[in-house]
C-alpha cells in the first residue's frame, strides 16, 4: 500500500472509531465477556453512572482503560496498557497524560512557534543535537517527533547517527536499510518506515553503520535529500551524533536550517556545550533554544 493509499484508509477509518462508544472500546480493550458487559450494563443503570466507571467498580477495568478510550475517540495515540512494555522510551505515547509528556509538549509549542510557524522564511527541519554522549538526545527527539505526529500533521523522524542508531530500537522497527544507503547510492524503494502505532508517524533509519559517515552527510546529497523531505512532511526532527564524537551533528544541523541542543543536568560540561552554540551558531544555524534534561 503507497502512503497515499494508507492516508486515505485511516481517513475512511477515523469516523468509524470515533462513532464507537468507550463502552466498545474498553469491551475490546479488556476483552469483557457479553456476561461481563451485561453486568456492567446493569450496574450503569442502577447507579446512573458511566460504562467507565462502571467497569471499574466491577473490577472489569481500570482508569488507563477509560483513558485509552478517550484517546481512541478522539484519534489520540495512546499506547494501550499491554503495549507498553514494547516501546518503554516513548514517553509521550505510553504515558501522554503525565508531567513528563507534557513537558515535552511545551517544547513543541516552542519549536511550532521557532520552527515550523516561521511562514516568512524557508522550511526549516529541526535537528536534535548534543555535545556528549548519553544527553539523552535519541529520547528526546523520539518524544517530540510523537507529539508533533499527535497534532495531526505528517512528521518525520530521520536517525543521522551514523555512528551509533538507536530510534529503530526505540520504535521497534527494522534496520536493514536506511539513510547510509540512500547517501551511498545503494538502497533502492520504499525506506522510510510509517509507525503504526502513531498515524502520521514516518521514521528513516540509519540502516547499515557506514564507515565513513562524515564523508556522507559532507555530500551534496545529504543536503538535496533534506530538501526534498522537508517538502514532503509537515516536521522533520532529526537525531543526529553527539558533537564530541565529530563534526557530524554540527554539518547535519545545518543542513537542517534549525537545531535544538540538549545537556543533561549533573552531567554535561557547560563549556563543551558553550563550545558546540557557538559552532552552530558560526554554521549560520538557527539555534532556537536549549533543553536541560532531568531524565
Amino acid at each position: 500500500m503507497t502512503e497515499a493509499n494508507a492516508a486515505q484508509a485511516s481517513a475512511k477509518a477515523e469516523p468509524a472509531q470515533q462513532d464507537r462508544s468507550i463502552g466498545a472500546i474498553i469491551a475490546e480493550t479488556r476483552d469483557l465477556s457479553a456476561d461481563q458487559v451485561a453486568k456492567v450494563l446493569e450496574y450503569q443503570r442502577g447507579k446512573n453512572v458511566r460504562f467507565g466507571e462502571a467497569a471499574i467498580a466491577l473490577g472489569y477495568a481500570n482508569a488507563d482503560d477509560v483513558l485509552f478510550a478517550l484517546a481512541q475517540q478522539f484519534n489520540y495515540p495512546y499506547a494501550s496498557e499491554v503495549k507498553r512494555g514494547q516501546n518503554p522510551e516513548l514517553i509521550a505515547l505510553n504515558e501522554p497524560f503525565s508531567a513528563q509528556a507534557e513537558m515535552f509538549r511545551a517544547v513543541r509549542s516552542q519549536v511550532m512557534m521557532r520552527v515550523f510557524n516561521d511562514l516568512d522564511g524557508p522550511r526549516r527541519a529541526l535537528a536534535v543535537i548534543s555535545a556528549n554522549q548519553g544527553d539523552g538526545k535519541t529520547f528526546f527527539a523520539a518524544n517530540l517527533a510523537v507529539t508533533l505526529a499527535q497534532l495531526g500533521g505528517r512528521t518525520l523522524l530521520i536517525d543521522a547517527d551514523m555512528r551509533g542508531p538507536r530510534q529503530h530500537e526505540v520504535f521497534g522497527v527494522a534496520n536493514t536499510a536506511g539513510l547510509s544507503g540512500i547517501l551511498s547510492g545503494r538502497s533502492e524503494g520504499q525506506l522510510v518506515q510509517q509507525i503504526t502505532a502513531v498515524p502520521g508517524l514516518f521514521l528513516l533509519p540509519v540502516g547499515i553503520t557506514p564507515p565513513n559517515p562524515l564523508e556522507l552527510i559532507e555530500r551534496p546529497a545529504f543536503a538535496l535529500l533534506m530538501r526534498e523531505l522537508q517538502s514532503k512532511f509537515d516536521y522533520v526532527i532529526v537525531d543526529t551524533p553527539a558533537a564530541e564524537l565529530g563534526s557530524d551533528a554540527v554539518v547535519i544541523a545545518s543542513r537542517c536550517g534549525a537545531a535544538l541542543p540538549i545537556a543533561r543536568k549533573g552531567q554535561s560540561k557547560l563549556s563543551l556545550f558553550q563550545d558546540l552554540v557557538t559552532a552552530l551558531t558560526d554554521a549560520q544555524t538557527q539555534v532556537t533554544g536549549a533543553v536541560l534534561n532531568e531524565y
